[in-house]
């Protein structure tokens, strides 16, 4: 591995339709497509984490760079409070490799490998990444498990290699080319190419919501985003989302005030919606 290959991937356990509105929250330009039944991947187009890496212009826009593990960390704790399904992190740099899994308002798990494969994280992580993504108890965490112990001829790369592999049995099919070790670059290049990538960029505001509504009418998501239930959850999401956005911004943290922008922006819309349907209902001639 070089000091060059640094690289990350978001694997999302939903669909690209599903996926899309969340990620436009971001405010960060992404490469999203089909990883398998049940999943998607995000390919970053920036590289923040690089001294004078380029950004969308959006939320990352003034921000010092920081380690790869941190913005990829951030970008996956955003998603995961802002929907129902799991986002798994994987990164990796010119010393160490990774992931981090955020499902919810749960605190993320991570684990860490040193470029040789030296594990340096607690073998409890990946028994509890295996209860949240609901693998197998036995025949899974047993592969896991396997990837904390020291081995000299496995290296960080291939220890990712492996979560992956263990992941494919849960439906997660990378496109050829989007592997550990493979510099942001790279990685840029070969989501480019594939017939189902879309592009995800930062549009403002008003595009997001756009998007969002878009989804809420002819996608998954609708459900979701109507009656007593939804207005509910959209309460719960403002007095979520607005602490959690203060405290990042405490802290100076991009990805935690992503995280609460994210629940403001889905609680606003959520109750905006749902009144613009009641008055919808009820207007002349209903």
């Amino acid at each position: 591995m070089t000091a060059t290959s640094v690289g990350a991937l978001l694997l999302c356990r939903a669909e690209p339709e599903t996926v899309r509105p969340v990620a436009h929250l971001l405010q960060e330009h992404m490469l999203l497509m089909p990883a398998g039944d049940g999943w998607s991947v995000l390919v970053p187009e920036g590289t923040p984490w690089r001294p004078g890496g380029n950004t969308s212009g959006g939320a990352a826009a003034g921000r010092e760079p920081e380690p790869v593990d941190r913005v990829v960390g951030g970008w996956a704790t955003a998603l995961a409070v802002g929907s129902t399904w799991p986002v798994l992190a994987l990164w990796w740099d010119g010393d160490r490799s990774g992931y981090t899994l955020a499902s919810g308002f749960r605190r993320p798990v991570g684990y860490i490998w040193l470029a040789d494969g030296t594990p340096v994280a607690e073998d409890e992580a990946m028994r509890t990444f295996a209860t949240r993504l609901g693998l197998d108890p036995v025949l899974d965490v047993q592969e896991l498990e396997a990837l904390t112990r020291a081995d000299p001829g496995t290296d960080a790369d291939a220890r990712l290699r492996g979560l992956i592999a263990v992941l494919a049995r849960a439906g997660v099919a990378l496109p050829p080319g989007l592997a550990p070790g493979e510099p942001a670059d790279r990685l840029r290049s070969v989501a480019g190419v594939h017939p189902e990538t879309e592009q995800i960029e930062w549009g403002g505001w008003r595009d997001a919501v756009r998007v969002e509504l878009d989804a809420v009418e002819s996608g998954s998501l609708g459900p979701w985003m109507l009656g007593p239930r939804a207005r509910a959850v959209a309460t719960a999401q403002i007095a979520a989302g607005l602490p959690l956005t203060l405290w990042g911004a405490r802290r100076r943290s991009g990805g935690w005030i992503t995280a609460g922008l994210v629940l403001l922006v889905q609680g606003v819309l959520g109750i905006a919606y749902n009144r613009f349907r009641d008055a919808a209902g009820s207007g002349p001639g209903n």
